[in-house]
């Protein structure tokens, strides 16, 4: 299939629509929109959340040692210190804010949800390349955006009075926007690089993982609610 003048991951997305819509509208994040989301669900979200991140953290310690230039060890190398150095406080100093300390979290038992999809990305990016990696950790990366940009957008979301705000704020802001689509362009620089249409098909297939994963990360969240 040719991929001239198609982003790829615009075709990634158009190529797991069914599961992508699963992820990007699932129950959790419409009920974080309209401030129905029990507490308790919310909160073993962000408490699982604190471990994924110390394993997003290993991703892009693992995207520096499959670098093939210096450029991409840079960029993975001020990833991984921004997510160890200022992510992870901001989300420890979140979390406060929910009766949640660092050291409670920290010391919890990683849910089966978090432990297979955060495996799933480490695993597509040690037997695989750089692109493999960045691929699995997309719908993430990307997808957060997408959802706060959705969210702040829906006319069903709550203005007032919903406990869930910041959070839509964050994600919806023109720094993680910046973000997302720093990460999307990379995708294509990657694909540029190391691509080609041989190579869509296992693309594709570790996108759709990766998303099923998510959806199985926000269901996890919702069950114990």
């Amino acid at each position: 299939m040719s991929m001239a003048g198609v982003k790829l991951f615009d075709h990634l997305k158009e190529a797991c629509a069914w599961e992508w819509n699963r992820y990007i509208r699932h129950e959790f994040v419409r009920r974080l929109g309209d401030g129905t989301l029990p507490e308790s669900a919310f909160r073993h979200y962000l408490q699982q959340d604190y471990l994924f991140l110390i394993h997003f953290a290993r991703a892009y310690a693992l995207a520096g040692y499959k670098a093939e230039t210096l450029a991409d060890l840079r960029a993975a190398a001020a990833t991984m210190s921004a997510l160890v150095d200022t992510e992870m406080r901001l989300h420890v100093g979140y979390c406060a804010g929910w009766g949640l300390t660092e050291a409670e979290m920290e010391a919890l038992p990683e849910e089966p949800a978090t432990i297979a999809y955060t495996r799933f990305v480490l695993e597509r990016g040690m037997a695989g390349d750089l692109l493999d990696l960045h691929v699995a950790l997309a719908p993430c990366v990307i997808g957060y955006a997408e959802i706060g940009q959705w969210l702040d957008e829906d006319p069903a979301t709550l203005r007032d009075d919903n406990p869930y705000a910041d959070w839509i704020a964050m994600y919806a802001g023109a720094d993680y926007q910046k973000v997302a689509a720093a990460a999307a362009g990379n995708l294509d620089l990657l694909m540029a690089r190391r691509g080609g249409s041989g190579r869509l098909d296992a693309l594709v297939q570790t996108f759709r993982a990766a998303t099923e994963l998510e959806v199985s990360f926000w269901q996890m969240g919702l069950d114990r609610g």
